[in-house]
């Protein structure tokens, strides 16, 4: 029963957890910053996944230079981004689906924990056939802070109506990974693009290679 299981909700990060979407953002920013005349930094595409605008806005200028074009960049990865998704369309990770039925059956409360807009949540929710699963769709538009702040995750927990301690959070990234445990979510990292390091791992509830293997941790059957 409900009231016997440790966690009432589980989050899904969107791009990279939930979507195959992240290469979509990485490629897009390549070209964007191409386009743009500047060299192409990997790490710093890489770090500002799932990071709020502010923080990415903040990090662009420290690493090009406080001339550095980021509006022009902003909006020319968003029209690579979605030209890519209108060739390529959108598709679940790995597992989700069946991540997704197992929790609904089993009784979860579950949530979208995003940094993508409100309108694009929806939009892949709907085109994945997903929604129905989701009984909160929460965005970083609607909060201060984005990822990595906390404020994210405390403002879905609120609206799921589970507490952060009572929530589970699922990442591929560390500015999400970060934002969920400062809230006080158990966090388990199902790795896109790169594995967790030494400073992320004992954030960490559990790495698994895949979502099909999140139940088996919710289920206490032993973590990575």
């Amino acid at each position: 029963m409900e009231q016997e299981r440790r966690y009432g909700a589980v989050l899904f990060d969107m791009d990279g957890t939930l979507t195959d979407t992240e290469k979509y953002h990485q490629e897009a920013f390549r070209q964007a910053i191409v386009s743009c005349g500047y060299p192409i930094k990997e790490e710093i595409t890489l770090y500002q996944r799932s990071l709020g605008k502010p923080y990415a806005k903040r990090l662009f200028l420290r690493w090009y230079g406080a001339d550095f074009p980021y509006q022009t960049l902003r909006a020319r990865h968003n029209a690579f981004f979605e030209k890519i998704v209108e060739e390529r369309g959108v598709e679940l990770k790995p597992g989700a689906e069946e991540l997704l039925r197992w929790l609904k059956a089993e009784g979860y409360r579950i949530g979208l924990a995003t940094a993508s807009s409100e309108k694009r949540a929806e939009q892949y929710l709907a085109l994945t056939g997903v929604r129905p699963y989701f009984d909160c769709v929460f965005c970083a538009e609607k909060v201060k802070r984005g990822k990595p702040a906390p404020d994210l995750y405390t403002a879905a927990c609120k609206a799921i109506g589970v507490p952060p301690e009572r929530t589970v959070a699922l990442e591929d990234a560390p500015n999400g990974i970060l934002s969920a445990f400062t809230a006080g979510c158990d966090v388990i990292m199902v790795p896109d693009l790169t594995p967790p390091d030494e400073e992320l791992r004992w954030r960490l509830l559990a790495c698994v290679p895949s979502l099909d293997r999140v139940p088996a941790v919710l289920r206490g059957e032993g973590t990575d």
